[in-house]
């Protein structure tokens, strides 16, 4: 509490920070008191001190002593003066700065004790000198925003995997690094000395002529005695010879690692051969092992068992006879990727069966009992377009879902990977049977779980996941009882809602916010930046951007170029793109019924009934103008 009171005491305007005061406490539980502040388990998790008019400099040194501090966020204010010293905020995991007065050189070194900073925004100010380079080794970075500043000098070479970047409008040059080159040309644009992929620039060749040897003087010549030539051809082969040598080393040095490699694989095989069942289902180790902690995920190549405590699998769909715990463990595997709250990996068991296996370790909320009763009644779900829960594995420090492995992925990937002519984007007629199947799924969740305040909770594009015939199914849908409250406010989607930011509380319409965030990311293929900031941004808002595009004329711009089969279906397009700007009204009040949109969801077709000109005049005409059928009030965009 002393630590925020003194960083309030040294901006230059508080006044919105009134009732911070030594009187009341910041947190009573999840709920803060204090404007401003992000309470998690009565603990300080973070500051959304955003549109406030706060202004002066930043020291963010003051809050060094915080140690459960993970966001925080002072966009669209008015700061100024040099980016604040943040080394010793080790823990921090989001730090939100765009659009305010910030000005000068960031020193190169300035990231280096964030090791565990996530998201970076930092665009709109006035910020100069080179991009610090401690930026490229921060190991868990995945959105970095930079765009609107005066950078200068190349773009450091990202080893992470960052997953969204924006360098536009700054003064970079030089070649592109390759591990940014498979993003969107849009981010580096307004660099005039950029070059290389995705950018049409290419990059100048240079090459330097070698210099003209010096021509002695007649005294130096004379006075100097002539060294001996050597030949030419001793010269190529010495130079042979040394590249021979240095192949050789390479190649013995390669043959040692995989030895080592193929010892170690013994090793572990003979360990696993120690292993035999007992009578119940767990395994009884080697009497050299029983004191160690039971498993790793995998042997050689396979999924990397870490923590994992021998027991039974759970299954929910009564078809304990597929396979067991045993057949998982020793399946092998790929590792799919690593969420917000655990990792995924692909295991293909005996059978041939191809599964998925996530570990999740931030899902203690309750009590072993309630958490099966929770499990049983997801396991009684069963509809067409939900991914089924076939069994768990219940650990107090971690738990294991297993489901079917769908090959053609998720959403996400259909909507922003790349494509090619083996796998083309999307067409209409199939986002639209997307969207059908992704209304009738939460429909139903709707109608099965009627005490959940939001029956998904974690609606986005890379929880569906596409079958062979591109019907959506859900997945990890009601997973908010059974979570860790603090990670459910950090990532799951409905923590993002316009209702939470306001008055700190979810409700039923919660999810019917997040389809519409889903529907106008479908139409526009512009992956929805509201997803990585801590909570609800109208500036980063997908809805927000729709509109400004619309007032601004250019709809042209507004549906994803790479949609194919739109000649003869704007209308619906359009009626779709309402539907979704409907759902995401701020006012959870003005917002239809989720059973309100299934109705009007399912009236679309995949072809206009009439003929539509597709001429921008026209759609910005019908945008503005045209209700969607069926009852929903036209809206003015």
């Amino acid at each position: 509490m002393e630590n925020l009171l003194i960083f309030k005491d040294s901006l230059a305007n508080p006044a919105n920070l009134r009732n911070w005061n030594a009187s009341v406490r910041p947190c009573n539980g999840d709920q803060a008191n204090w404007m401003g502040v992000i309470c998690v388990g009565n603990k300080i998790w973070g500051l959304q001190l955003e549109n406030m008019g706060l202004g002066g400099k930043v020291n963010l040194e003051i809050l060094d002593e915080m140690p459960t501090l993970r966001i925080i966020g002072l966009m669209n204010n008015n700061f100024e003066g040099r980016i604040p010293e943040m080394k010793k905020l080790g823990e921090l995991k989001a730090l939100y700065l765009s659009n305010n007065h910030f000005t000068g050189d960031i020193p190169g070194n300035a990231f280096q004790g964030t090791r565990s900073l996530k998201n970076l925004f930092l665009a709109n100010n006035g910020l100069t000198g080179e991009i610090p380079s401690s930026l490229a080794e921060l190991p868990n970075l995945l959105v970095l925003k930079l765009e609107g500043n005066q950078f200068a000098g190349r773009i450091p070479d990202f080893k992470q995997n960052v997953k969204v970047a924006n360098f536009a409008n700054n003064e970079l040059e030089g070649p592109i690094p390759a591990t940014l080159s498979s993003m969107s040309a849009s981010i580096f644009t307004g660099n005039k000395n950029l070059c290389g992929p995705p950018l049409e620039i290419k990059c100048p060749v240079t090459s330097h002529p070698p210099p003209a040897p010096a021509t002695p003087s007649p005294t130096a010549a004379a006075a100097s005695r002539p060294s001996p030539q050597v030949s030419p051809l001793y010269k190529r082969t010495t130079s042979a010879l040394e590249i021979a040598l240095i192949l050789i080393s390479i190649l013995l040095l390669l043959a040692l690692i995989a030895a080592i490699i193929f010892i170690l694989c013994k090793r572990k095989q003979k360990r696993g051969a120690s292993k035999e069942w007992d009578g119940d289902d767990s395994y009884k180790l080697s009497a050299a092992s029983v004191d160690q902690e039971k498993s790793k995920f995998s042997e050689c190549g396979s999924m990397v068992k870490r923590n994992v405590d021998y027991g039974k699998l759970i299954f929910l769909k009564g078809e304990a006879d597929r396979f067991d715990l045993h057949d998982l463990l020793k399946a092998s595997a790929e590792v799919l990727g690593s969420g917000n709250f655990g990792a995924s990996y692909k295991a293909v068991i005996m059978s041939g069966e191809a599964l998925v296996v996530k570990r999740y370790k931030q899902m203690n909320n309750v009590g072993r009992e309630d958490f099966h009763e929770h499990m049983r009644k997801l396991g009684r779900l069963n509809h067409e377009n939900l991914l089924p829960l076939e069994a768990y594995y219940y650990r107090r420090e971690e738990k294991l879902f297993v489901c079917h492995f769908m090959e053609d992925g998720s959403l996400a990937s259909h909507l922003h990977g790349n494509h090619s002519s083996d796998k083309p984007s999307l067409d209409w007629r199939t986002r639209l049977k997307i969207v059908k199947g992704i209304a009738r799924g939460l429909a139903y969740l709707y109608n099965e779980l009627p005490i959940l305040v939001v029956p998904h909770g974690h609606l986005k594009s890379s929880n569906v996941l596409l079958n062979e015939n591109f019907e959506a199914l859900l997945c990890d849908y009601a997973l908010r009882p059974v979570m860790n409250q603090e990670q459910a406010h950090m990532h799951m989607t409905a923590y993002k809602s316009p209702e939470h930011a306001i008055n700190g509380r979810i409700n039923r319409k919660t999810d019917v916010w997040c389809l519409g965030i889903l529907i106008l990311e479908i139409l526009t293929g512009k992956f929805p930046e509201n997803y990585l900031t801590p909570s609800y941004d109208s500036y980063n808002n997908q809805a927000t951007w729709v509109n400004e595009m619309v007032k601004q004329k250019r709809t042209g711009e507004l549906f994803d170029m790479e949609m194919l089969g739109t000649k003869n279906s704007k209308g619906e397009m359009i009626n779709l793109l309402k539907i979704g700007l409907s759902c995401c009204e701020d006012d959870p009040e003005t917002r239809p019924e989720l059973k309100e949109v299934v109705r009007e969801i399912e009236e679309l077709k995949d072809r206009d009934e009439r003929e539509f000109s597709s001429t921008l005049g026209e759609v910005n005409a019908v945008i503005s103008g045209r209700k969607v059928r069926g009852g929903f009030s036209s809206f003015n965009l």
